[in-house]
């Protein structure tokens, strides 16, 4: 494929963002080398909107937080493929735009980031006394009681409380960076959840006796992976959405060559169930689906209504998007 014209890559102007951009960028020229491609930076709502508590209930916001604005610029002609972290794209799309491919799943688990730090006697929330210390690969069972977790997700905070009912939950706003350093600067602060590609994509490095390092990481910070088992990821992450015009040939044939069509499956499972709950990205649900053999396994656990409802199915490829619907279901009845 060979043409002038350039292809035009929409995306937020997040560092994370960009990193993302970049990647599917880079893709791009190394299968398409006569095709000329170019970024091209969009501010959409949910970054104008760092003031807001985007994991408050009870807080009204406009769908889309994260890809309105993005889509407009494709429908507009702006724009050819918008880059997405797909845990941000609704499932459902603008009439005339579709998920036109998914990249390469990166890890998708969850990270618990915190200061290595002894908490002496001094007093928690509540008045509750803290006397225990955090080393490295220390797990949620090792914070002090009344200790406080900050995550603007509800999917986070509810499991955070069912392996540590007496712990503290906070929103955070911001870039990855941005939060790594509040976490440094604001004491009442003990760990900080995040997620694992995030953090790799922005060159961050896990090291194996727990040390966080890269660029824009402050001193003494540590982190532990936490287990699908104990922290389910929500539907999409670590996935790469591409979201492109409906009727475009020359954007579905780039599209295809850059899809993966494990993931693909896998994640369409998932945004089945999130649809088929009624909600949107920022819904009290997680759900995760894994290629077994010729199977697919999905999982899911809703935290609606204050009950925790917990189904898994495992299913031939073909029901894969029929599973997601099937375990909605069952955990709505």
């Amino acid at each position: 494929m060979e043409s002038n014209k350039p292809i035009r890559i929409a995306t937020r102007g997040s560092a994370l963002a960009l990193a993302q951009a970049n990647g599917v960028l880079a893709q791009c020229r190394t299968f398409f080398p006569g095709v000329p491609f170019e970024l091209k930076i969009i501010r959409t709502t949910g970054d104008k909107l760092q003031s807001v508590q985007i994991g408050e209930p009870n807080q009204a916001l406009p769908k889309g937080l994260f890809t309105k604005e993005l889509e407009a610029a494709l429908l507009q002609g702006e724009a050819d493929v918008a880059v997405h972290s797909l845990k941000d794209l609704p499932t459902d799309l603008p009439e005339g735009l579709k998920l036109a491919a998914v990249l390469k799943r990166a890890d998708v688990r969850d990270v618990m980031v915190f200061r290595q730090r002894d908490f002496g006697e001094r007093l928690g929330a509540g008045g509750n006394v803290r006397s225990s210390s955090l080393k490295p690969h220390s797990t949620l069972l090792d914070f002090a009681p009344a200790s406080t977790i900050a995550t603007s997700s509800t999917r986070r905070q509810a499991q955070v409380l069912i392996v540590r009912p007496d712990l503290q939950t906070v929103p955070i706003r911001g870039n990855v960076g941005t939060r790594l350093q509040k976490l440094i600067d604001q004491d009442p602060l003990d760990g900080l959840i995040l997620a694992l590609a995030g953090l790799s994509r922005l060159g961050m490095i896990l090291y194996p006796e727990g040390r966080l390092c890269g660029e824009g990481v402050p001193n003494g910070l540590y982190a532990s992976i936490l287990s699908i088992e104990e922290m389910l990821p929500c539907v999409g992450q670590g996935a790469i959405g591409l979201e492109s015009r409906e009727n475009d040939p020359r954007m579905d044939s780039i599209c295809e060559k850059l899809n993966d069509s494990i993931t693909e499956l896998c994640v369409h499972a998932e945004r089945k169930f999130l649809h088929a709950m009624g909600g949107g990205c920022l819904s009290p649900v997680a759900a995760y689906a894994e290629v077994l053999g010729d199977m697919v396994h999905l999982r899911a656990v809703s935290f609606r209504d204050f009950q925790v409802r917990r189904g898994e199915l495992i299913v031939p490829f073909r029901e894969a998007s029929a599973a997601g619907i099937e375990l909605a279901r069952r955990l709505s009845s």
